[in-house]
C-alpha cells in the first residue's frame, strides 16, 4: 500500500511552521535523481536536483556536500586513520591502501548549477565546499542541479561491491550529499570511518539497472507492477528481455537519507502484523540461511511491536531488513546486515539495527557530533528488547555493559563522551563510551527519575522532537519537564567528564535499639542513593538520599522495599551519616544494579551471625 503523500506533506509542512512559530528551525532538502548503473564497470552517472530551503534565521553564501566514496583511495583521511590509530577496525586495516584503481570508489562531479547558474566548487576528500551565485536568504529556497559520476569501491566498510557473503551492491552513502545545517553551524565533517549526519527532506530516485537485478532500500516504489521481484501483484507475471534494464522508481517525505542495495539472486518476503509496518526480508535464500532467517521474522515482528508501545510508534508503512553488510548499519527505513553467523547474532544485529529506525531515522540525533545518545540509547532498548524475546529475565539485562564500562575505567583510556565520533583515540574506548556507557546512560537516568517517569519521558522525548534532530539539553529538558528534578548535574559529570561513582559502607557504629551507618563518597561522581536496610526479624527498609543539586526526589518505586526519604545530601560532603532505629542484619547501596558504581564490593555489609557484637565495623573503605 503507498503512502497517502499529500496527507504526509501536509502534516510535514505543519510541523516545520508550528517549529518556526516556537522558534525553532530546520533545514530542507528535497532531492531528485536519475541514476544509470553500468554493472560491468561497476559505475554510474547521476542526475541530482536538489530543492534546499533555508528555515535558518542566516543568510548562506556557501554550501558543502558530502563525497563518502572518495573515502575509499589510497591516501584518503579514512586510510591514513585506519593505518595510523593504535587499534584499527579490522574490516578496514590497510584494505584502502591496497586497493587498485577499478576497485576505488569515487564522486567527479562534472556540473553544479545554482538556479541554472554554474557554481564555483572545491573538492576536498570527501567534501565538496560551493561558492553559491547567489546568497540564499532566510525563508528562501534555491535549486541545486550537479551532473556526476561515480564508481563503487569494494566494499570495505559498509557501502561498496562484492562483498564476502558475494552480495553484488550495498549502497550507501553512495550519492553527493549535502551537508546539514543547523543551529550549531555547518556539519561539514570528513569521513574518516564513523556516523552520518543528514538534512530533513524528500527523494525522488530512479535507478536504471540490469534487469536481473533487484533492489532494496529506502522509500516506496512506485512502479512495482513494472518491476516484478516480489513487489507485484503475483497474478500478473512481469517478463523481461535479455539485457534490458529496470527503473526502479522510489519516493518518499521526511527522511535524511536513502539507501539501496541489490544483487540478482536476492529473495524477496514480506511479513505483514497489525500495527507495524511491512517488514520485507531481502536476502540470499538457501539451505544455510533458510532456516535462521525464517525464525527471524517473528522476533523482528516482536521488536516493532514493543518499540511502537514503549517508545513510540514507527511513522512509515515499510521497513526492510537486507543482507548487504559488513556487521549491520541503519538507514532511514531499512537496514544491511550479514546474512551469516549464529541466530541470536542474526536476531540481536536485526534488532539493534531495527531499533536505529528510531534514534536515527526519526529521533535523527546528530550520530558523529554525540555517537552516544544515537548508538547508547538503542544499545538500551536492545538488551531491553533481547532479555523479553529470549525470556532471560535479568535483574540488569545491562550487566554487559556495566562490565565493560568497568575494564574501561581500569584501563585508564577512558574519555569525555563528548568526544567527535571520529576523534577518539582508541576504537575501544569509542565502542564502549558510545554504545555501552551510552546505555548505562539510560538505564542509570531511571535510578535517578524513577522507572515510571524515565519510561514515560522516553514517549515524551518521541512525541515532541520526531523529526527534529534533539540533542542532549534537549533530551535533558524533555526528562527534567517530566521528572521536575533538575539533572544539569547528570549531563555535566556522565557525559562531560570521566569521573566515576564509587560509594562504600565505610562504617557501622551499633547500639542495642539503634545503628550510624557512614557512607563514603569516594568517586568524583556524585548520585543520590537507595541504601536498603535489613533489620532482625525480617522487617526491610529503603533508606533513599537524594542530591541537594537533584532540587527534590524520585517517587517510590513499585517492587521496592517501603521507603523513607532522608535528608539531601550536599555533594562536596565526603561523609554521609545514615541514622536507623533497630538492629540491623544487613546494608546494601543499590540492590538495583542500576547504578554504574566501579567498584561494588564496599557497597554492602554484613553483620556476624550472633548480633551480641555492638562496636565500630569497618566495611570496605579505602
Amino acid at each position: 500500500m503507498q503512502l497517502n503523500y499529500s496527507i504526509f506533506l501536509f502534516f510535514f509542512l505543519s510541523v516545520l511552521e508550528t517549529n518556526a512559530q516556537n522558534g525553532y528551525w530546520q533545514q530542507k532538502a528535497d532531492y531528485t535523481m536519475d541514476i544509470d548503473f553500468d554493472t560491468e564497470k561497476h559505475q554510474f552517472k547521476g542526475e541530482q536536483e536538489i530543492i534546499y530551503t533555508n528555515n535558518s534565521e542566516d543568510t548562506l553564501r556557501k554550501v558543502f556536500y558530502h563525497l563518502y566514496y572518495n573515502a575509499f583511495q589510497p591516501g584518503s583521511m579514512m586510510d591514513i586513520r585506519s593505518r595510523t590509530i593504535a587499534d584499527p577496525d579490522g574490516r578496514v586495516g590497510d584494505r584502502i591502501y591496497h586497493l587498485k584503481e577499478d576497485e576505488i570508489g569515487y564522486h567527479h562531479v562534472n556540473e553544479l548549477k545554482q538556479d541554472g547558474t554554474d557554481l564555483t566548487y572545491e573538492v576536498t576528500g570527501t567534501i565538496l565546499e560551493v561558492e553559491l551565485a547567489k546568497p540564499l536568504l532566510p525563508g528562501k529556497n534555491t535549486k541545486l542541479s550537479m551532473k556526476f559520476d561515480s564508481q563503487v569501491p569494494i566494499q570495505i566498510r559498509r557501502t561498496g561491491r562484492d562483498n564476502k557473503e558475494g552480495i553484488s551492491y550495498s549502497m550507501t552513502q553512495w550519492y553527493p550529499k549535502l551537508a546539514e545545517y543547523d543551529k550549531h553551524g555547518w556539519h561539514a565533517d570528513p569521513y574518516v570511518g564513523r556516523e552520518f549526519h543528514g538534512v530533513w527532506g524528500s527523494f525522488d530516485v530512479t535507478i536504471h539497472l540490469d534487469a536481473e537485478y533487484m533492489i532494496g532500500g529506502t522509500g516506496y516504489l512506485q512502479n512495482a507492477q513494472e518491476i516484478g521481484h516480489g513487489y507485484e501483484d503475483k497474478t500478473k507475471p512481469v517478463k523481461r528481455k535479455k539485457g534490458e534494464k529496470l527503473s526502479w522508481h522510489f519516493k518518499v517525505d521526511k527522511v535524511h537519507d536513502f539507501a539501496w542495495a541489490a544483487d540478482p539472486d536476492f529473495t524477496h518476503e514480506i511479513v505483514k502484523a497489525e500495527g507495524i509496518p511491512n517488514l520485507h526480508f531481502i536476502y540470499q535464500r538457501d539451505d544455510k540461511l533458510a532456516t535462521n532467517w525464517d525464525s527471524l521474522k517473528n522476533y523482528a515482528v516482536q521488536t516493532f511491536q514493543i518499540m511502537n508501545e514503549k517508545f513510540g510508534k514507527y511513522p512509515y508503512e515499510d521497513y526492510s531488513i537486507i543482507q548487504g553488510g559488513d556487521g549491520g548499519m541503519e538507514y532511514p527505513m531499512a537496514t544491511l546486515i550479514m546474512g551469516g553467523g549464529s541466530f541470536r547474532g542474526l536476531v540481536s544485529v536485526t534488532v539493534h539495527e531495527s531499533i536505529h529506525s528510531w534514534y536515527q531515522g526519526v529521533l535523527a540525533f546528530n550520530e558523529s557530533k554525540y555517537p552516544w545518545m544515537d548508538e547508547g540509547f538503542t544499545t538500551y532498548c536492545q538488551y531491553m528488547i533481547m532479555d523479553v524475546l529470549f525470556n532471560e529475565n535479568r535483574l540488569n539485562p545491562h550487566a554487559r555493559s556495566y562490565a565493560a564500562y568497568k575494564m574501561l575505567v581500569e584501563s585508564d583510556l577512558q574519555e569525555p563522551m563528548t568526544t567527535h565520533g571520529d576523534h577518539y583515540d582508541k576504537n575501544r574506548t569509542y565502542g564502549i563510551s558510545t554504545y555501552l556507557k551510552g546505555a548505562i546512560y539510560l538505564h542509570q537516568l531511571s535510578y535517578i527519575i524513577g522507572k515510571k517517569d524515565f519510561a514515560q519521558g522516553m514517549l515524551d522525548l518521541w512525541n515532541k522532537w520526531a523529526f527534529k534532530h534533539p540533542d542532549p539539553t534537549d533530551f535533558k529538558r524533555v526528562m527534567e519537564k517530566r521528572s521536575g528534578l533538575e539533572l544539569d548535574w547528570y549531563n555535566e559529570q556522565w557525559i562531560g567528564t570521566t569521573n566515576t561513582i564509587d560509594y562504600a559502607i565505610k562504617s557501622m557504629e551499633l547500639t542495642e535499639d539503634s545503628s550510624v551507618i557512614t557512607i563514603e563518597k569516594i568517586g568524583l561522581h556524585p548520585m543520590p542513593l537507595d541504601v536498603v536496610v535489613n533489620f532482625e526479624g525480617g522487617e526491610r527498609k529503603l533508606f533513599y538520599i537524594p542530591l541537594e543539586i537533584m532540587r527534590g526526589h524520585k517517587p517510590e518505586e513499585e517492587g521496592m522495599p517501603h521507603r523513607v526519604v532522608m535528608d539531601d545530601w550536599p555533594w562536596p560532603y565526603p561523609y554521609y551519616e545514615l541514622r536507623v532505629e533497630g538492629k540491623v542484619e544487613s546494608v546494601e547501596i543499590d540492590p538495583s544494579l542500576r547504578m554504574a558504581d566501579v567498584d561494588r564490593t564496599n557497597n554492602r555489609f554484613p553483620l556476624p551471625s550472633s548480633h551480641k557484637f555492638f562496636g565500630k565495623k569497618n566495611a570496605g573503605s579505602k
